[in-house]
Parts: C-alpha cells; structure tokens; sequence
C-alpha cells in the first residue's frame, strides 16, 4: 500500500448542499459526549464539510469525495456551500453546524485567521476540525488535509512560467481572493524561487485578484492585457481564475499564454501547443482524493484512532497510510502529492474523470 505523509507546512494554504440528521445534543444545548462516544469505532457519526463558496466545480468535486467515503462508512454527512468566498459567509455556517452538534467540520478556509474564533467554538464543543484545501491556522484545526506540498507547487508553477515566457519577459499572476491561505503560500512560494539566477530575465508585473468569481476574474483578465501589452504569461492557481483567463486569451486570439491549476474537464478545450490554444499546459491534482483523504483523517480523529499529534498513524482505505509529522507552522497537515501537469498528450483521457 502506497505511505502517504501527513506533513506540518507553513499554512497557507476544492454538491449541492443536503441535510441530513443532527447529533444528539445535552439538555443545556451543547454536544452529548455520550453521543459522540457511541460514533466511536464504528464509522457513525455526522461529517460536516464546508466547502469556500457555490459554484465551483472544484469543491464539488472535492465533497464528493468526502461524501462517499463517508456514507460507505454508515456515516451521515453534511455539505454546505457558503453563498459567498468569505470568512464571515463561513462563521455563519460553522455556528449553524455547532448548534446541530455534528461529530466532526472540514473546511477549506476563506481566511487563516478569522475563522479561529467559530472553530476553537467548535473544538471546545467536542468537535473535531480539519481543514482541507486551504488552510486555517494551527489553533483553528486538527489537521490540515493539503492537496500538495508548497514549494512542489510553486516550483511547478515556476519552472511553466520559465519555460513557456521562453525564459524572459512580463508574466503576471490571477489570484483567488487576497485572504486565501493557498494562494498565498504557493505565490510567496514562487516569489522565492525567482529568486534564483535562472528566473532573473523573468518581470513578475502584477498579483490580480479574481475572487475566485468567473467574472471578475474575467475582468481582471482583460485589464492585464490592456494594462502590460508586452506580457507573455498569466499564471492563475487557482481553477476559476485559470477557466476565465483561458476563454478570454482564446476568444481574443491573445499572444499571451497561459498556465495554472485547473480542472481537466473545464481546460480540455484550452489545451494544446497550437497558436489557437491558450495554455500550453497546467497541473492540478484530483479533487475527489483530497475530500476522499480528508474524510478517512476525519473519521480517525473522531474515532479516536488519531489526535493530530506528531507521529499519529492510520489507514485510510485502499489510499494508504497516513502519518502526522511536524513542519514550520507548528500544526499539522496530510499531504496528498506532488501537483500533475496536464497537457495534450493526457488532457483527452482526464477531461472525463473531473
């Protein structure tokens, strides 16, 4: 079986909505211990998972990994899809899920830090909190469930921006919101790696701001082109802002081109090496493993099986084992691999699976 590596790193760092039944709750409002205890061991338990906003197709994707694993445990699960990107869209939801006394919320976090009060709630009620995607702070959660590693992104990343610029010129990045804890680490991540000889002939001209909102990020694409007419690259990390900018470099027969991390089923289109195409070539991994990988920690923390603690172990399923280890942020983080590059010798095969 394939050792996966639960990994501490510098946080940063994707279903239609469905209730299903509450927790038990105590006469004085909170959570029953009692109850919860009785989920322990035997795969039971209501699973909340809180994905950033409606409408992206990533953290659909990525609920519903977490939803079957679940549900093929005898679990119960709730998913919900904040109406907004926004930290306090999410507290609105976290209350909500406290009050019906659920066993365990996974978030992709909209903020790092102004979730903090909700979830610490949350964790004093008896509930277990990971997040997955994006993180929350170390004092948030138990355990962050990370697609990939920082710096693994942001060396991919990097090294499609050196090789597609040709190795010079104007490049810009589309970001999510200005508060996404993954955005931001993968672009301080690739900040740094320019730092490097070989990326000197590289102008990093401006971070925009999408807000992982199709047209805005639309918008914002249109502006760098109007703004910088010598930039060769966009790099958008982020699946809504990578979707848009490639619609509107293809529709305007652009010369700039384009790289990220995508969905293969929205980008497939895209993707090609011909004067047409806007983006030579993107990663991205699979949503589906990450909500999948973040449920199997979910259910060890309630069980019992693990407490987030370096050097905890456990099994998740036929994805393998997991272990916690320490990194710089002083929390813990599992980590699911490198990032996969996308490209016309694959897209076809991928642009079916998600």
């Amino acid at each position: 079986m394939k050792k996966k590596i639960v990994s501490v790193l510098l946080c940063v760092a994707m279903v239609a909505s469905f209730a299903v039944g509450c927790g038990s709750k105590s006469s004085d409002g909170g959570s029953s211990d009692t109850a919860k205890e009785e989920t322990k061991g035997d795969g039971k338990g209501t699973y909340a998972v809180v994905t950033k906003a409606a409408g992206i197709p990533y953290m659909e994707k990525m609920a519903e990994g977490f939803s079957k694993v679940i549900e093929n445990a005898g679990g119960e699960v709730i998913v919900k899809h904040p109406e907004a990107a926004t930290a306090d869209a999410q507290v609105t939801v976290i209350q909500s899920l406290i009050s019906q006394g659920v066993d365990s919320i996974s978030i992709a976090g909209n903020d790092a830090n102004a979730l903090q009060a909700a979830l610490e709630e949350a964790m004093d009620a008896g509930i277990k909190v990971t997040c997955l995607d994006s993180a929350v702070n170390p004092d948030s959660r138990q355990v962050f469930v990370n697609q990939a590693g920082i710096t693994e992104v942001g060396q991919s990343l990097m090294d499609a921006v050196l090789d597609i610029s040709g190795g010079e010129g104007q490049w810009a990045i589309l970001s999510a919101t200005s508060q996404a804890t993954n955005q931001n680490a993968w672009i301080d991540s690739m900040k740094e790696i320019m730092k490097d000889d070989k990326y000197s002939k590289l102008e990093l001209v401006e971070v925009a701001y999408g807000d992982d909102e199709p047209q805005k990020s639309t918008d914002q694409t249109q502006a760098l082109l109007s703004k910088y007419p010598d930039l060769k690259v966009i790099c958008a990390p982020t699946t809504v802002g990578v979707n848009s900018a490639a619609k509107v470099l293809q529709d305007e027969k652009s010369s700039v081109k384009l790289t990220g991390l995508g969905l293969p089923s929205e980008m497939a289109e895209y993707i090609g090496d011909g004067a047409d195409k806007s983006c030579p070539y993107m990663f991205l991994w699979n949503p589906i493993d990450l909500g999948s990988a973040c449920a199997y920690t979910a259910m060890a923390l309630v069980n019992g099986d693990i407490t987030g603690a370096v050097g905890d172990k456990f099994s998740a399923g036929d994805m393998g084992d997991y272990e916690v280890v320490k990194a710089a942020d002083g929390g813990t983080e599992v980590i699911l691999g490198p990032p996969f590059k996308f490209d016309p010798s694959n897209i076809d095969e991928w642009k079916d699976v998600y």
